[in-house]
């Protein structure tokens, strides 16, 4: 039987819940509810100063199941431009980068080759900029990425902040992918919008996906995160 892996994206808003507090230990419970195999994270550095982790890496070892993808750019931080992927702690790092993003404000993508249940894939974490002619900039260069090295089932997520249905640069990945149709993460308190998007290969079989709504997840940040699952070819 084909391996059934699940990944997700959320913006963790550098643990900054709904109330205003940072509490980083409630991203860790909502990461244990949504309990992915591989996880996507946006605004996961403080965004001043050193751009320390918002999650403090001893918390994440110590109450977690997850490692974070090395991407050997700042010492202090997690991500690239905020952005980090987290997998399993059993799972194998096959390669992993970074990605220079064309930018208005500073802006870059990260990916990860990952085995895990015995199944490999490429995974690509995105947050994409506020400006609708930059997200197509940037949109272009992670698809480009996306296209090279060795064909292998490719997942890309993030938060996408495009508030169009199909325009934009979800016209430009749908050229290209498959997209998840999770539903509405932001705001937490209320979802309005789906800013946040999953997108898929023709090499990974969608089963299911969806929002999660727990009570922790509507206070820990302001965006819901979003799952799928995925039969690998």
């Amino acid at each position: 039987m084909s391996p059934t892996v699940r990944v997700a994206s959320y913006n963790i808003r550098k643990a900054i819940g709904t109330d205003r507090r940072r509490v980083p230990e409630r991203v860790l419970e909502v990461l244990a509810e949504v309990d992915a195999d591989v996880i996507a994270l946006q605004e996961a550095d403080r965004r001043f100063g050193v751009r320390s982790a918002a999650i403090p890496p001893l918390l994440l070892d110590n109450q977690s199941k997850y490692k974070p993808v090395p991407l050997n750019v700042q010492t202090d931080s997690m991500g690239w431009h905020g952005n980090a992927i987290l997998v399993r702690k059993e799972a194998e790092l096959r390669a992993h980068d970074v990605l220079h993003l064309p930018y208005l404000e500073p802006r870059g993508a990260t990916m990860a080759e990952v085995a895990v249940k015995g199944a490999t894939l490429r995974v690509f974490g995105m947050h994409l900029d506020l400006s609708g002619l930059w997200r197509r900039r940037q949109a272009a260069a992670v698809i480009h990425a996306a296209g090279q090295g060795t064909a292998m089932p490719t997942v890309l997520m993030g938060d996408l902040n495009e508030w169009s249905a199909e325009r934009g640069c979800l016209a430009d990945f749908a050229r290209h992918y498959s997209f998840a149709p999770c539903g509405r993460s932001f705001h937490a308190r209320r979802p309005v919008a789906r800013l946040d998007r999953i997108m898929h290969c023709d090499r990974l079989t969608l089963r299911d996906c969806g929002v999660h709504e727990s009570a922790a997840a509507r206070k820990a940040s302001d965006h819901l995160p979003i799952w799928a699952d995925f039969t690998v070819a």
